[in-house]
């Protein structure tokens, strides 16, 4: 864990590529960048709708992505490399924002403070180390999302991976893709289906805060 007051984000994005580079048939519908999210507007650092991850992660997504498409599956992401001052923006919300109007949608059963002490967010996230991502996997002969049992973002116990209150195909759909992210080299997150951090992470102490920007990595 770092300390407080060794803690300093780093701006610089030279190991980071746009991951539609590497996978260029995935589809992006980077929520963080919209408003329809759980804070209910464009999240702070997020200046362009793309993902960026660390060159490794996206290496090891590109290998994951061939191996889905053999299966009939292209990967949709909704979230990879996170700024540390969009973390700080759902902290703050969490804490002091009394705004709510997204609660049917993202924390129907809880209560705004409780998405911390259920580890539904964190006060530092593994995506802004670059090598974290949120993602989830469309049929590819009809185009449309798998059913996995819950929405992205949906901050409830239906969320786990090993949740078993969901009918058999939805769960099979989530052991699809959770069963080609870890031979691929991902680990998953308990209360979160869609989440996958790369395993051997090439900054694990690393915390980064430039801007979610194409324009910023060609600089």
């Amino acid at each position: 864990m770092i300390k407080r007051e060794d803690y300093r984000p780093e701006m610089d994005p030279s190991g980071f590529v746009l991951l539609a580079d590497y996978v260029p048939h995935i589809i992006q519908e980077i929520r963080y960048h919209s408003t329809y999210n759980f804070i209910g507007e464009r999240i702070d650092g997020y200046e362009e709708a793309c993902a960026l991850l660390t060159k490794e992660a996206a290496r090891a997504l590109k290998a994951a992505a061939g191996e889905f498409m053999v299966q009939g599956y292209r990967i949709k992401v909704f979230d990879a490399y996170r700024p540390v001052c969009a973390v700080k923006q759902f902290v703050l919300w969490g804490i002091e924002d009394q705004d709510i109007r997204m609660k049917p949608y993202f924390f129907p059963d809880l209560e705004k403070q409780e998405v911390f002490a259920k580890g539904y967010i964190a006060k530092q996230s593994s995506h802004s180390r670059g090598s974290a991502l949120d993602l989830t996997l469309l049929d590819m002969k009809t185009g449309k999302e798998l059913d996995m049992g819950g929405p992205f973002d949906l901050f409830s116990e239906v969320s786990h991976p090993t949740y078993r209150g969901i009918t058999d195909e939805q769960y099979e759909n989530r052991m699809i893709l959770q069963s080609v992210m870890l031979r691929n080299g991902f680990m998953p997150l308990d209360c979160e289906w869609w989440h996958f951090t790369l395993k051997d992470e090439p900054y694990p102490d690393t915390y980064f805060e430039f801007p979610v920007s194409s324009e910023y990595l060609r600089r």
